[in-house]
């Protein structure tokens, strides 16, 4: 991907951050004192390489989903980190290392816990388990009263659903028969809002989930469903609108019945949308940017 188009898509995710950080510690070098990630391929940073699984994340990016754990791993420079927490099941993942956050996700995984274990994944209920384990190692690291702000001000970040509606619903006939894609989405929901209930009561408040790209222009779908049309297909971007606005729905309701949470969805649909639709208007885009910054 172009580096202005990464940008554009870094920088959205960046001021949803600071949405959501205001009021931490002004003389802190990073904008929160932690990031703990749970989720899918989307943000694995090598969980999967000790685990007996096809589906591993030690690759560049190829795709409008892979090429997003670039992205975030560059907001987290933007956000003042200097290196990247590690991946939970790594041996970096010790000492003062932990300071910084833990990655717990893992790619192949999703809400649907199901899926995760047929894909060899680490579940998201597994996820949180690791997590709690996390807390206990880095109350032995930095004491309680530290470790307890640490977790408190921590940004938190979920990036599922992909994998389910992929690597799952499309091509499970006995699951697509039984469920439209919309109810398929409105289970998923319900393990998104008990999987952030859970992580709320674990200390978490500062919480960013990805919404769901544009499935039709992913590639693996593209090549396996699109033979009927050129282009992304429309069914499975109309399927991740809907459950978008499930998220958004969900993520606004938490977020009322849950003091002190703050819960932003990172919308990347239509970023992800345009740039693999319109890649002559975001080249124009682009030329006109340079030339501003040429003539100032």
């Amino acid at each position: 991907m172009d580096g202005y188009y990464s940008r554009r898509v870094i920088m959205f995710v960046v001021f949803a951050f600071a949405a959501i950080n205001r009021g931490y510690g002004q003389e802190s070098t990073t904008l929160v004192p932690a990031i703990i990630t749970f989720g899918d391929s989307v943000v694995d940073v090598g969980n999967n390489d000790y685990l007996p699984t096809i589906f591993k994340a030690n690759y560049p990016p190829c795709s409008c989903l892979e090429v997003l754990l670039k992205l975030f791993l560059l907001a987290a420079e933007t956000l003042g980190f200097t290196t990247y927490p590690p991946a939970y099941l790594s041996p970096e993942a010790s000492g003062k290392n932990l300071l910084i956050g833990a990655n717990f996700a893992s790619a192949g995984s999703g809400y649907d816990d199901k899926a995760s274990m047929v894909n060899h994944a680490i579940t998201l209920t597994q996820q949180l388990e690791y997590f709690k384990e996390y807390q206990a190692k880095l109350a032995k690291v930095a004491g309680s009263t530290k470790s307890a702000s640490i977790i408190k001000d921590a940004l938190y970040v979920l990036s599922a659903g992909s994998s389910d509606f992929l690597q799952n619903y499309y091509v499970n006939p006995l699951l697509n028969h039984a469920y439209t894609p919309d109810q398929y989405g409105s289970f998923l929901i319900d393990t998104f809002t008990n999987f952030v209930k859970n992580l709320y009561g674990l200390g978490a408040r500062k919480i960013g989930v990805t919404s769901l790209p544009p499935l039709g222009c992913v590639p693996l779908a593209r090549t396996l469903f699109g033979y009927h049309e050129k282009g992304c297909i429309s069914r499975f971007n109309t399927d991740a609108q809907q459950f978008n606005k499930k998220l958004n729905a969900a993520a606004a309701n938490l977020q009322k019945q849950h003091p002190g949470l703050k819960i932003v969805v990172f919308n990347i649909f239509k970023a992800l949308y345009d740039i693999v639709n319109f890649p002559l208007t975001m080249v124009l885009l682009k030329q006109q940017k340079d030339v501003v910054e040429r003539e100032q």
